[in-house]
């Protein structure tokens, strides 16, 4: 499954930053650390983390796994929805093995009704239940016989009925407006973690195996998909507007990739060349919008069978845009379901950010296909490398299908940075945790799970080597496949493929939480430099006080200025400190730490190397992941009270020469939380102005129009840079935003996708209720998923007070579909001080619907973490925590925990440095004497 965990920054929550004093940017930009920070304490280092417990969730209620005395084989399932009354019969048939006797049937089951239930023996009579438990808070059920059933075969059969939901989870309704404009519904599913169970009764765990035989009997004018192909379709004889459509027997899978969808829907085929037929269906009258997808599927397929050397199981996959979907896609084996914007691409009106989003979704999904649905994890505690290995992968794929769009330094600005983040803070958890209850699991689908278990598996696959790691992946596949695995028995294949210690290695980044500060000095001895290399563990607040330090087991690389893309030397460090020596260096060269930013943790350079790395930046002879990786280091530890804040303003200004976007994209994602911060001062426009400054060259020498020869990547770096000036204030960006904005209202010419969202967000910004009427027209106006989120996510920057209101309230109005009100708020809360107190408040007073509508799924902890996670101020971090204290969100707690967290260390940071911003942001202003 893919979250939308930020992955795209929206230009809307992130503000803006510039320098203006060209003068200060020929002399060389010192940097001097806070003293503090060089002192390193000597901690008992526990250097061995394999025999740390995981952290298991806060304390819930007892949670035991369904009973091993009966098991499924085979399921027959035939569901008959009813698509005007929202409800569905289902009928079970389920070959079944009883290890041994017993008179009753435990089994998953949750919204659903059971009529009657009975027991055939393998050649002997039926048995009928006499009860049916149901366990409501576990999600379980007992079947009672009033006598035991012998071990062997035989047949389940359960009658049961549920109801098509409005809650995104489970066998669930998806609304949807046809071509002339009727509302209509389709049938849909979304089973992963533990919702197949809403669906028919059955053993919901991953490693509960079996083969599916699934029939849908659904009106005859609807598509009816499930994982396998049709064998048969046929009327119904009981109604003949009705027609059952049978499916051929899936492999032996997990219950949570079962899937089935009854609507309406156009599609496009091809064959890949391995010989798999591969559609994209789409909304009826939509088929063009399938064909980048079915382009990048047909490509990824035979690369993913050639890197893993295993063919692709199946006969067919099916990828589908479903209108109503909570997550961005899900893999479900044969049957990939997505939303809108994850799937359908319109050559004349969608962006290169979305054309490049649809190219990572379909990548991680189909990597699924084999890696999670082929071998399975054998229980959600293992979760991680299962979407870790997917969001790692899916850039392999990208960057394979699309070379030109440098996908892999967008990975550090994208996951890598952002996964460090999250786990500096003190309610940060391992990459492994412990899970019981099913409310438990929705909580560990986050960016540690995602975002850093796919970082690490970067670092292991660049310490193993490309032709080991596929060894190893090959061996695991092979002899997993159809069963079910952990992370230990990967970790083995990989250590019997490269002869390295791997387990020893991973353990230390996947059992413990956090990760290492490398703090470096150097010496030259005569030819040679000496580098002093210690590690610590970082945290958000500061360097780790305490007498424990954990430890790691560290790869790290070395290369220097001889040649800044290639690895001198490679070390791993297993001790709390180390010395290694780099022969025949001479004192006029730099040294750096973790080329390519592969590594996961951050660096504290001696004053003297990293005023020696910065001429790389600014001459741009350092790699741009490098240049990127160096900012986003200091930037951090800034944020830590470890330097200044105003030495980060200084390194920021060499950047002025910067061609590369994605450095260019985090530069403007670490301006936009200092510009968030600064907003609770009074000098939030000297701010602005600096943004002004920084970016007005590359928006100069870029302009409005695209270039012959440009590709990709120019144009999301235009995108980027005209939304920041724009959003900041600068008078030419937003008059030509105007301008253009007019001519695109009335038809004259219509803005290029690329250009929306900078324009939008301009306009809005520097608007009034008249322009936000134009916006909300254009939403309704627009036909396409995509024009109307990219309109959603920018509504949040309008800044009368009365208007964010407006905003606010539409968000949870009919014309914002379920899933897209988070951002429509995150939006307001992320746009400036008075929007992030209005959407906290209208979160508070529309919790109880909030709260229904996302009941316990990863949504709600998205929503409360964009409403609240930029206050600065101490007092709301106790207001939050009481109000989450008298209203329950068990699938949040840990965010409420990280967001209090993140309140309190941007209200530190604000006290500790804003008086030095100030002064700075005045000083540099004041021409040289």
């Amino acid at each position: 499954m893919l979250l939308l965990l930020s992955r795209q920054v929206s230009l809307s929550l992130v503000r803006q930053v510039t320098p203006r004093n060209l003068i200060l940017l020929s002399k060389p930009v010192s940097l001097t650390l806070r003293a503090s920070t060089l002192s390193i304490r000597h901690c008992r280092l526990s250097v061995n983390a394999t025999s740390q417990h995981l952290v298991t969730m806060p304390e819930r209620r007892p949670f035991v796994r369904l009973p091993t005395d009966v098991y499924p084989v085979n399921y027959g399932l035939c569901l008959k929805p009813d698509l005007i009354d929202f409800t569905f019969e289902g009928k079970l048939e389920a070959v079944v093995e009883v290890t041994q006797g017993t008179n009753q049937i435990v089994m998953n089951c949750a919204d659903i009704d059971i009529i009657t239930a009975s027991f055939a023996p393998e050649g002997g009579e039926e048995i009928n239940a006499t009860g049916f438990n149901y366990q409501n808070e576990d999600e379980k059920v007992t079947l009672s016989f009033p006598s035991a059933l012998q071990k062997g075969r035989g047949m389940l059969k359960i009658d049961f009925v549920g109801e098509l939901n409005d809650k995104m989870k489970g066998f669930y309704r998806s609304k949807y407006a046809t071509p002339s404009g009727e509302i209509r519904y389709a049938a849909v599913t979304q089973f992963e973690a533990t919702d197949a169970r809403r669906a028919f009764p059955c053993w919901d765990e991953p490693a509960i195996k079996a083969t599916f035989d699934i029939t849908l009997i659904v009106p005859k004018d609807r598509v009816a998909l499930s994982n396998m192909n049709v064998i048969d379709r046929k009327p119904y004889p009981e109604d003949d507007s009705l027609v059952e459509v049978k499916f051929a027997t899936t492999p032996i899978m997990s219950t949570y990739l079962v899937a089935f969808v009854i609507g309406e829907y156009d599609f496009v085929e091809s064959q890949s060349s391995d010989g798999v037929t591969v559609r994209v269906y789409t909304p009826v009258g939509k088929a063009e919008q399938g064909k980048f997808a079915l382009e990048v599927a047909t490509k990824t397929l035979p690369f993913y069978k050639d890197y893993f050397s295993v063919p692709y199981p199946l006969p067919k996959i099916d990828l589908i845009a479903i209108a109503d979907f909570a997550a961005g896609a899900m893999e479900n084996w044969g049957l990939v379901t997505y939303r809108e914007t994850a799937l359908l691409i319109d050559p004349k009106n969608s962006c290169a950010s979305s054309r490049q989003w649809v190219a990572l979704v379909v990548g991680h999904e189909l990597a699924h296909q084999w890696f999670g649905n082929l071998v399975t994890m054998e229980w959600w505690t293992h979760l991680w490398l299962n979407e870790g290995f997917a969001s790692w992968i899916e850039y392999l794929c990208v960057d394979h299908c699309f070379p030109e769009y440098d996908i892999w330094t967008q990975f550090v600005s994208a996951d890598y940075t952002r996964a460090l983040d999250l786990d500096a803070l003190d309610n940060s958890h391992p990459i492994e945790v412990n899970v019981g209850h099913p409310s438990e699991v929705d909580e560990i689908f986050d960016a540690i799970s995602y975002s850093k278990g796919a970082s690490v598996i970067r670092m292991l696959h660049n310490y193993i080597g490309d032709e080991d790691f596929r060894k190893g992946m090959n061996a695991y596949l092979l002899k997993f496949q159809h069963k079910n695995a952990s992370t230990e028995d990967l970790w083995d294949c990989l250590e019997q493929a490269s002869g390295k210690p791997i387990a020893a290695v991973m353990n230390s980044w996947t059992k413990q939480m956090g990760f290492p500060i490398i703090v470096v000095d150097q010496e030259q001895q005569g030819g040679d430099r000496v580098l002093k290399i210690s590690q610590r563990k970082f945290c958000a607040s500061g360097p780790h006080n305490g007498e424990d330090c954990p430890s790691w087991m560290v790869p790290i690389s070395i290369c220097t200025s001889e040649d800044p893309s290639c690895s001198k030397i490679k070390v791993l460090l297993d001790q709390p400190e180390s010395t290694v020596t780099i022969p025949n260096l001479g004192p006029d060269k730099w040294v750096k730490i973790n080329p390519g930013t592969v590594g996961f943790y951050r660096i504290q350079y001696s004053s003297g190397m990293l005023e020696s790395l910065l001429p790389g930046i600014r001459d741009l002879t350092l790699l741009p992941v490098d240049r990127l990786g160096l900012q986003n280091d200091l930037f951090s530890l800034s944020r830590a009270g470890m330097i200044s804040t105003v030495e980060v303003l200084k390194l920021m200004e060499a950047f002025v020469n910067e061609p590369n976007y994605t450095v260019w994209s985090d530069l403007s994602c670490n301006l936009g939380v200092l510009s968030s911060l600064l907003s609770y001062t009074e000098f939030h426009e000297e701010i602005q102005e600096f943004i002004r400054d920084l970016f007005t060259p590359i928006g100069l020498k870029l302009g409005w129009d695209s270039k012959p020869g440009e590709g990709h990547l120019d144009a999301l770096l235009r995108g980027l840079v005209l939304g920041k000036l724009g959003k900041a204030g600068h008078m030419a960006t937003l008059d030509e935003a105007r301008r253009r904005f007019k001519e695109h209202v009335e038809g004259k010419q219509i803005l290029s996708a690329d250009l929306r969202s900078p324009v939008y967000l301009t306009v809005l910004k520097h608007g009034d209720s008249s322009t936000l009427d134009t916006m909300l027209k254009l939403h309704k106006q627009a036909d396409m998923q995509e024009e109307k989120n990219r309109i959603e996510r920018v509504l949040g920057a309008i800044s009368a007070p009365e208007l964010i209101q407006k905003v606010l309230n539409f968000a949870l109005s009919d014309e914002v579909r379920p899933q897209d009100t988070v951002s429509v708020i995150g939006g307001v809360a992320g746009s400036s001080k008075h929007g992030r107190k209005a959407a906290w408040k209208f979160v508070k007073d529309n919790w109880e619907e909030l709260h229904n509508r996302y009941q316990g799924g990863f949504l709600i902890s998205r929503l409360i973490k964009l409403t609240v996670d930029g206050f600065a101020i101490d007092k709301m971090a106790a207001e939050v925590k009481s109000f989450f204290e008298s209203h329950h969100a068990p699938a949040a707690e840990r965010t409420v925990q990280q967001c209090c967290e993140n309140i309190l260390l941007n209200a530190a940071w604000l006290k500790r440095d804003a008086d030095d911003i100030h002064q700075y942001l005045l000083q540099r202003k004041v021409p040289p004497v």
